[in-house]
This record gives C-alpha cells, structure tokens and sequence, in this order.
C-alpha cells in the first residue's frame, strides 16, 4: 500500500470532520477539533443527521447518524471531552424518537429518509418496520447505560441482544461492529453486571470469524465483509490467531485494490436514481483510505 499516496488524498479531498479525524491519528490533531466538527451534524433535539453517514442526505435526526457519531467520539478516545454533545445524545435517545416501543428497538431506516437523497437500503417500505436486527440497538443501549439514566430499561434491551447474539451464529458485519461497540464502552465504564463480557467477548469473537470473506480476490471489489471494515486502529482485543492470518492476506491486497489518485473507493451503489451517490461517493472515499491507513498501520 502507498500510504503517502493515500494520506495525501485524504489531505485533498476529506470533508472537514475526516479531515479532524486523519489530522488526530497522523498528525498531531486534537479531539476537540474532531468534536468541533462532529457538532456541525448534530441537530437541537441532540441527534445527529445532515449527511453524517453519507449514504444518507436526511438532516433529520436518526439513529444510524447517532450511533456513527458515537463511533467517531470513540474512535477518536473523545466521549469524556464531548460532555455537552453526549448530553445532547442522551436526550435524544431518551425521547424514544424513532424507536419501536413494541420491539423495544430502535429503527435503522425512518419514513423522513424518503424525502432526500439515500441509498436504497435507508428507504423504509410500507411493508417494513425499519428495524435490521440489532443495528444500532445493542450500541445505543450500551451508550444510555454508560451516559444515560432509566438503566434498567436499557439493561433489558442488552440482555436480549446478548441472547440473539448467543442464538445467531450468523450475524452481518454491520451488526457486529454495534455489539463491538457495546462491549468496548461496557469494559471502558467496567460495567460487568449486566451481561458476561468474557462471554460476550468470546461470541463476538466466534461471529467475526464466520462474518469475514474468506475470499480476498472480492475484497474492495464486492459490498463483503472484510478484516479492516472492523479493525481500523479500534476493537484490537477482538483479533485472534486466525482472524490475524486473515488481516495479512487483506493487507497484501491492499496495493492491488488502491487507485491510481491514492485513494481507495466503495463498493456499492445506491440503486436509487439520486445523482448525488457520486458526492456521497466522493465524501466516502477519503473516510475509507483513513481506515485502511490505520488498517494497515495496525
């Protein structure tokens, strides 16, 4: 991988938050420039939109866009200094906006979505609930535990999704990376009354294995679930033996799949006929080479 190829396509083409983020890990930067532009998504209700996951243009609050900032303040080692913002999160999720009160989950795609630019799979259908497993669910709820109040009810919700995570052995990629989530912010908080997390860790663990390809040659090439979509300087306690061994195939692949200009592309389309997938395309690509950046530097 050319990685000064790659850092100076971040530098040219990032958006301002990925361009706080690239500056936090590679140079130097502060968590307070990364939460001073992770604010600028943020909406009055304490939720987060306006394009925080680019793939959807809905400036509405929803869960997704919360969950993904959530990500980033802990990705980034800033939801200590992020007091206000988190606050502001905690709010939001108290509220129950976008949350299915039967099901005790919260949606991953809202009615709103349909009104902006999105890729097909935010658009809620009329047959739908909205709801994708545990995604974000099993993250939220760790979050309102860790920040939040009314624990017990969140508690509840945990204990469910570590049951479903028990029963599944096969979970989506997407969905693992919200149980990551909540196991790292559980063992940050050390709160082990809840759940196991040793048995929480060792499940995990056993559904990463089964989640990644195992056919490098798709990797960059085919919407598969690969090493680095989980261990971009983050969740490093989760690699064993074997999903190691899987890492240097996706890293000696890395070159191949790089482009010309140093960055490296999606590989998805949105399947609607929004001729705003090529921005949204543009603001990936940075984000992207910033996690095969620490990917590879792992």
């Amino acid at each position: 991988m050319k990685t000064n190829r790659a850092k100076k396509f971040v530098q040219e083409n990032a958006r301002p938050l990925e361009l706080a983020i690239y500056d936090y890990f590679f140079e130097q930067g502060t968590k307070s420039k990364v939460i001073e532009e992770l604010a600028k998504y943020q909406n009055l209700d304490g939720g987060f939109g306006h394009g925080l996951e680019a793939d959807n243009w809905n400036p509405n609050s929803n869960p997704i866009a919360t969950n993904d900032a959530i990500i980033t303040l802990y990705k980034t080692d800033a939801l200590d200094e992020a007091g206000e913002m988190v606050q502001g999160i905690v709010r939001h999720l108290r509220s129950k906006d976008s949350f299915d009160n039967v099901k005790k989950k919260w949606l991953f795609s809202i009615d709103s979505n349909k009104d902006h630019p999105h890729a097909i799979w935010w658009e809620k259908r009329a047959d739908s609930d909205g709801i994708s497993g545990f995604n974000p669910t099993v993250s939220l709820a760790a979050f309102m535990i860790c920040y939040g109040d009314d624990k017990q009810f969140y508690e509840d919700i945990l204990k469910s999704a570590f049951e479903y995570l028990k029963e599944n052995d096969e979970v989506s990629g997407d969905e693992l990376k919200c149980f990551m989530l909540s196991y790292e912010l559980l063992r940050k908080k050390e709160i082990d009354n809840i759940v196991n997390l040793d048995e929480m860790k060792s499940i995990i663990i056993r559904r990463i294995e089964n989640a990644i390809c195992k056919e490098p040659e798709k990797y960059g090439v085919e919407y598969v679930t690969a090493p680095s979509d989980f261990f971009f300087g983050i969740y490093n306690g989760f690699i064993t033996d074997e999903i190691e061994k899987l890492i240097d195939v996706e890293k000696s692949v890395l070159e191949r799949i790089q482009k010309e200009d140093g960055g490296f592309d999606i590989s998805w389309q949105w399947y609607t006929e929004y001729s705003e997938f090529e921005q949204a395309r543009k603001w990936w690509r940075p984000r992207i080479t910033i996690e095969k950046l620490l990917f590879f530097n792992n």
